[in-house]
């Protein structure tokens, strides 16, 4: 991954909005929602929320389909993959003996 396209992802979810989003649409999963559901879900009025999903969209983080008159959001796992990949690169000094990921994995209510 080119450290542009990483500083572009992250960017796109360091605002408030657009990560809650994007984790909604991470839980969601492959087939993804319809953005009234969404701007329903997280209380966003519809500019708004056009506005943040246009910017994770351009972020390479969402894909988007159309069926009739509705849009499907989704989130776009290889990108997300791939950025959690570029940020975990050196991770452990690449001694993946001494790693211990097993957390990223649990969760939340697990985690307490």
């Amino acid at each position: 991954m080119e450290i542009s396209i990483a500083v572009s992802a992250l960017s796109a979810i360091a605002q408030e909005s657009r990560l809650e989003i994007f984790r909604y649409l991470v839980q969601a999963g492959k087939n993804g929602v319809p953005a009234g559901k969404i701007a329903e879900r997280l209380d966003l009025p519809a500019s708004t929320l056009s506005f943040h999903l246009n910017q994770l969209k351009q972020a390479g983080l969402l894909t988007c389909r159309r069926e009739s008159r509705t849009l499907f959001y989704s989130a776009n796992y290889d990108s997300m993959n791939d950025l959690v990949a570029y940020l975990m690169e050196n991770c452990c000094q690449g001694q993946e003996e001494n790693c211990d990921l097993s957390i990223a994995c649990v969760p939340e209510e697990k985690k307490k």
